[in-house]
């Protein structure tokens, strides 16, 4: 059984037992449970049911495991000819949840 859920405005195919890593959620504390509504296809054993838009009673719910960064991601700019060079770099914030289970 799968569900494909919109997290945080990115849509996620999640399953029960898997981990996720999802933008950071400030409000959500280390062990705490959350649940997601917004559901849009849920897939039990190959019948589909998708929805329009959202499936009507069905939600993910999760538990919030840690908070962490992510690799680190360079962006090199250089103008040719130019002697023009910049290199910045990034380190985007996530937060790991446990899937628990999907209720359809």
């Amino acid at each position: 059984m799968y569900a494909i859920v919109e997290i945080l405005g990115q849509q996620f195919k999640v399953e029960a037992g898997k981990r996720l890593y999802i933008h950071r959620m400030e409000e959500a504390e280390r062990g705490s449970k959350i649940e997601f509504e917004k559901v849009l296809l849920v897939d039990n054993d190959g019948a589909i049911t998708v929805g329009a838009p959202t499936v009507a009673g069905a939600k993910v719910v999760a538990e919030v495991l840690s908070h962490v960064k992510g690799d680190k991601v360079l962006i090199f700019h250089k103008k040719r000819r130019k002697g023009h060079r910049k290199l910045n770099g990034h380190r985007q914030f996530f937060t790991e949840v446990l899937i628990n289970e999907i209720v359809a």
